[in-house]
């Protein structure tokens, strides 16, 4: 028996997600679903769509588009049905359906979780990528390939329509993530319509968010668990740890007045007016010890976060990593003790109960690298501190990249400049011509920071490959 809506009806659209995967099904849409829950309901419904593949709407709509949230903790797990799921639009089978629910005029916020590389920009420079082929295609097509291109032409539709514009609530893993997201838009607006461009400036709203939830992705084996466990079948559950944290800066369209959004606030969202602080602490706190922490367990043959801090010399890293290079280049949001969120990280990373693959973690190194752990980097050398684990993480990385493992096994490297990458690894010789290679992509490094980097990033990359990686992270210590 496949799972099935238990609530009644689906509940009415009010949001459009974009990027309808694993993270804003157990993230997102449960504290959306919580929040009308609170406030008595609500058109808060939302119409999920991908932007790529099929498969997230073909596994959810046999099942009215409801969904399990499996919370993995130390002491066991808790289930939690999900039914604000209205529909799942697929982009490239029909992109018309899509800029309709986006153009509808029920819909008040546009959220999105498309990860870096969906916002076709350059994560150096933080500019929209006019260059890629996606952006190349939306400027002249009414119909779009890419999330800025959806945004951008469905906004168009409301302006026409006279409708006023949704808030658009990014969820994704960027620095400054709503004053990047409205920039790429109003380029792509700018270079299509320059009328459309000042209206956005003028009534669109782009709130920055904090987004905090390990999710990893879900396994044939979750799946076949919750069905032994349920006697019902899921095709497209979700697990997830039990810490969640959303902060929201509290700036959505006006125009709607008091249905400008659900009411966030009565589920434990913390609606701020400046997010920076707690975006700045998570990035590089979470984000940049997660992202090292992945390429040097992968190196050292660790599958997952859990299994890589069990090793001493991986826990005695990251926590000298939190307390040594990453505490010193942030101020703490207001009543925050930053040593002890450094603590409460490690007890999630060490949570056995969540399986986040290292390899997961890895994928599009070179559109996370910049917000995760070069803008530290960048503090550091402005302040005159030394970042021998960032450095040593960073070293890790280019390894990775590569495509072949420090045992010449072959790594599959996920990453929108792969092929570049490794091309540049392959063709230089020795480990400072590598590192020189990559230093070279200006879409990662700028010339400062590349200028900084390159001694100390040569001689970690050379004790990467002469001595392993515990070895080198032992001598850290």
């Amino acid at each position: 028996m496949r799972v099935s809506r238990q609530k009644g009806p689906a509940p009415k659209a009010g949001i459009v997600h974009l990027g309808l995967g694993a993270f804003f099904r157990a993230f997102g849409a449960v504290y959306i679903e919580e929040a009308m829950a609170a406030s008595g309901g609500g058109d808060w419904g939302i119409v999920g769509v991908s932007l790529r593949s099929p498969a997230i709407r073909d596994q959810l709509a046999g099942q009215d588009f409801v969904y399990t949230a499996r919370e993995l903790g130390p002491e066991g797990s808790r289930l939690h049905q999900v039914e604000i799921v209205r529909d799942v639009l697929v982009a490239p089978e029909s992109p018309e359906a899509v800029l309709a629910a986006m153009a509808d005029p029920a819909i008040r916020i546009v959220t999105l979780t498309v990860t870096e590389k969906g916002y076709c920009h350059d994560p150096a420079s933080g500019r929209l990528n006019f260059s890629n082929p996606d952006i190349e295609h939306d400027l002249t097509a009414a119909l779009p390939r890419s999330a800025p291109g959806y945004l951008v032409r469905s906004l168009q539709r409301r302006k026409a329509a006279g409708v006023p514009p949704f808030t658009v609530l990014t969820c994704d893993n960027l620095p400054d993530n709503g004053r990047l997201v409205k920039g790429i838009v109003l380029e792509l607006a700018r270079a299509i319509d320059p009328d459309l461009a000042a209206w956005l400036e003028a009534e669109g709203r782009f709130p920055a968010t904090m987004v905090d939830r390990i999710v990893p992705a879900t396994k044939p084996e979750d799946i076949e668990a919750l069905a032994r466990e349920t006697g019902r079948e899921d095709a497209a559950p979700v697990v997830h740890e039990p810490f969640r944290q959303w902060v929201v800066e509290d700036d959505f369209v006006p125009a709607y007045g008091a249905d400008a959004r659900p009411d966030l606030g009565a589920v434990g969202v913390e609606l701020v007016s400046n997010v920076t602080p707690y975006e700045h602490m998570k990035l590089r706190m979470l984000n940049g010890t997660h992202s090292s922490l992945a390429y040097l367990g992968y190196l050292a043959g660790h599958e997952t976060i859990a299994e890589t801090v069990a090793d001493p010399v991986f826990a005695g890293f990251v926590k000298g990593v939190w307390r040594n290079e990453i505490i010193p280049s942030l101020k703490a949001p207001p009543g925050v003790d930053l040593l002890a969120y450094a603590d409460a990280l490690f007890e999630r990373y060490a949570n056995p109960g969540i399986r986040h693959r290292t390899w997961q973690i890895a994928m599009d190194g070179s559109q996370k690298l910049p917000q995760r752990i070069l803008g530290t980097l960048r503090d550091n050398l402005a302040a005159g501190r030394s970042s021998p684990g960032l450095v040593t993480a960073v070293a890790a990385w280019m390894i990775y990249v590569g495509g072949t493992d420090l045992d010449g096994k072959p790594i599959d490297v996920r990453d929108p400049l792969a092929e570049r990458l490794k091309a540049l690894t392959v063709a230089a010789g020795d480990a400072p011509a590598k590192v020189e290679a990559l230093l070279g992509v200006g879409e990662i490094f700028d010339t400062g920071l590349a200028d900084a980097l390159r001694s100390d990033l040569a001689s970690a990359y050379r004790s990467l490959v002469e001595q392993g990686v515990r070895a080198v992270l032992g001598a850290l210590a």
